[in-house]
């Protein structure tokens, strides 16, 4: 596998699919001696944008399911194309509140993401659970920012992937996102909430610290990632098929023996 030889992390390049948002494959990530399998696991932002094309490349993926995270109100105003696709299609709505509310509230990415891992949990079980299902596998939500950098970095974490690799992942979002898409969003969002001080990072960014932050707490809250999982109901079968899908030489690890 690419990069595993040498250690050097060569993440995959983002497949060529016309009108996606921020669509990567997270393979090539290190995973202690080993790395993430390539063409298992993908993030995304919407696909309401795919032409005919773009539909036809995304099947060319072969993805067997798509995870949307997004909620009712999301999927009405743009809902995905992909219905002459032969794929399982999972809601797993996370937030809990309109995403609009968010940014009424100004709260920061630090605590939009506590709020994840806490209110929605059971959610990101099903996520995890989704992702051991089937795959090839897509995680998406709007931007493929927030709701998707969460439970893909949990995910990733729980199956034994180095902390940094997890947390350069999701920082990569912030490169992947157009600044026209940016700027209009962030110009719209000012004139509905002037003072808001969390704005342009709830909108545009994906700063390394605050995923490092939160994968640091739920460590210190329960062990690890793979420990928030299992209170949260996924079973130590769940967690090695993980590690087992995502990592090439995974479900060995020691915390799932015994």
């Amino acid at each position: 596998m690419s990069g595993a030889s040498s250690g050097v992390n060569i993440p995959a390049q983002a497949p060529a699919v016309p009108g996606a948002v921020n669509l990567r494959d997270v393979g090539g990530l290190r995973a202690g001696s080993a790395v993430t399998r390539h063409g298992v696991l993908y993030r995304s932002g919407n696909l309401a944008r795919l032409d005919e094309a773009g539909v036809s490349a995304f099947g060319s993926l072969g993805i067997r399911r798509v995870i949307d995270l997004r909620a009712d109100d999301e999927v009405s105003q743009a809902p995905s194309p992909l219905g002459s696709l032969d794929l399982q299609m999972q809601r797993a709505p996370l937030f809990l509140g309109s995403v609009e509310s968010f940014f009424a509230r100004d709260v920061s990415l630090a605590e939009l993401y506590r709020l994840l891992v806490d209110d929605s949990a059971s959610r990101v079980v099903d996520v995890v659970r989704g992702i051991v299902v089937d795959q090839p596998v897509l995680v998406h939500c709007t931007v493929g920012k927030d709701r998707t950098g969460v439970t893909v970095a949990v995910a990733l974490a729980a199956a034994g992937v180095d902390t940094e690799e997890v947390v350069a992942d999701y920082a990569r979002t912030e490169a992947h996102l157009p600044q026209w898409r940016n700027a209009a969003v962030v110009a719209h969002l000012r004139r509905l909430h002037p003072g808001a001080q969390h704005l342009e990072d709830l909108a545009t960014r994906s700063p390394a610290p605050v995923m490092r932050d939160l994968l640091e707490d739920i460590a210190r809250r329960y062990g690890s990632a793979a420990d928030y999982l299992r209170a949260n109901g996924l079973t130590d079968d769940e967690l090695r098929e993980l590690s087992r899908v995502l990592v090439a030489g995974g479900g060995e690890h020691p915390r799932f023996s015994g």
